[in-house]
């Protein structure tokens, strides 16, 4: 028979896991990790939120793509001020870019670099045959292609469904940089075709001329397709 004390000290011994309970029922429960928030600006997916002690915003290409990898990043004190930095930082790479076009006299216009070509084609969605027609005008270079030849290079029955398709080209790709192409439009080339190249030099008025891609498309092409 236990003497005075010894049950409540028994109970103790009979039960030795009653204070790591007790410890567990009170510890704090770890932290979730914060979501990641995703957003827009420009042409471009923004995705933020907490990494590595601080708030972090980073731009990619929008989905879906081929494009690959991360535009610009910024930081800040919070995920609204690093949103806020990468939209300064996106928007003063856009003006860069686009005061550092050459201004083309073939066209008139202010041709994108090779930088902004390959993003382009990379986010575009080029058919197979509109592919295939800018690889070949790629590979043609400085001499260029005639229609019928650029037609055939791209599986195209007719000349006029091949020009039709070239005009897509350009105007996807005006669209996606934000260019205006009718402006810089020689008289009577399609819209869209001046941001893509130009007709070669011809012997006689009836001959149009071949098609010659822009030096920084067609190296463009040769990286990205």
């Amino acid at each position: 028979m236990p003497v005075n004390g010894s049950t409540k000290h028994a109970n103790a011994v009979r039960d030795p896991f009653r204070s790591m309970s007790k410890a567990k029922r009170t510890a704090a429960k770890p932290k979730e990790a914060p979501a990641i928030l995703l957003g827009e600006h420009s042409r471009y997916q923004v995705k933020s939120g907490w990494l590595a002690g601080t708030f972090v915003a980073r731009a990619f290409p929008k989905p879906p793509t081929k494009a690959r990898g991360m535009i610009a990043e910024a930081t800040g004190a919070t995920e609204e001020a690093a949103i806020a930095a990468l939209h300064e930082v996106i928007d003063a790479r856009e003006d860069r870019r686009t005061g550092e076009r050459r201004r083309d006299p073939q066209t008139d216009i202010d041709v994108p670099s090779v930088e902004e070509y390959v993003e382009a084609i990379r986010q575009i969605a080029l058919s197979g045959p509109q592919c295939a027609m800018l690889t070949a005008l790629s590979l043609a270079g400085e001499e260029g292609l005639t229609d019928a030849r650029m037609a055939y290079a791209a599986g195209y029955k007719s000349q006029s469904s091949a020009n039709r398709s070239f005009v897509a080209t350009g105007l996807l790709i005006a669209e996606y940089l934000s260019v205006d192409c009718q402006a810089g439009d020689a008289p009577g080339a399609p819209e869209g075709t001046a941001l893509l190249g130009f007709r070669g030099a011809t012997a006689n008025k009836e001959d149009e001329g071949n098609w010659i891609l822009h030096p920084e498309l067609c190296e463009a092409v040769r990286l990205a397709l």
